[in-house]
């Protein structure tokens, strides 16, 4: 089972790239952001590697994170995604902005994706709620709370998820909660008012 492959970029395509490795032409199937990642041709790159084995075939897909990988078998996981549609999510999603749209539960980020429509890329943040989780909230400190690894590294957002887990909340309602939170403040809050605003976004969803 192939995991990891470090070569020198042969070729590109719309949707993969040819690595070689010590002479051998690898042909890996790529989202279009990883690909757009890729060095020139002739450079060398590192690819973590996701094999798929069939009857008919051996397909490799390519990723420049372990993150994005991770959500390419996440998303897997839900009915009526295969392989193709996870690609074209992570195409036009990385891995932050795909967290957070399924923390604040944003279908219509999803289904900008070929192949998603409404009702998939309703089930997709319905199903993965709870489960991105753990992909949005790598794990903490000893001795703290799990962070939120979000667009731009925002370590305001990060310490307020902490807070909040801190008081007793899970960690993917305090994520979700301060996500809410950190749109309706159009991402300039301080760690305080996210605070605030994310006990606010919680309070919404007990009342309910």
């Amino acid at each position: 089972m192939i995991a990891k492959l470090k070569g020198l970029v042969d070729s590109l395509g719309e949707d993969w790239v040819i690595i070689d490795v010590g002479g051998v032409g690898y042909l890996v199937y790529a989202s279009r952001r990883t690909l757009s990642q890729l060095p020139a041709t002739g450079d060398p790159v590192t690819l973590m590697i996701e094999t798929h084995v069939r009857e008919d075939h051996i397909h490799l897909f390519g990723f420049t994170t372990e993150r994005e990988r991770a959500w390419f078998r996440l998303l897997q996981t839900v009915q009526g995604v295969g392989a193709r549609v996870a690609l074209g999510i992570l195409s036009v999603l990385d891995a932050d902005a795909l967290s957070q749209a399924i923390a604040v539960q944003d279908k219509t980020a999803v289904s900008r994706a070929n192949g998603v429509g409404p009702k998939l890329a309703q089930r997709i943040v319905n199903e993965l709620k709870d489960k991105a989780a753990g992909l949005a909230v790598p794990a903490g400190k000893p001795g703290g709370a799990p962070a939120p690894a979000m667009a731009g590294n925002d370590a305001a957002v990060a310490d307020a998820v902490s807070a909040l887990t801190n008081l007793g909340y899970k960690p993917a309602e305090a994520f979700a909660a301060v996500s809410r939170a950190r749109q309706a403040l159009d991402g300039t809050a301080d760690v305080g008012a996210l605070i605030r605003a994310g006990l606010k976004e919680l309070g919404k969803e007990l009342a309910h």
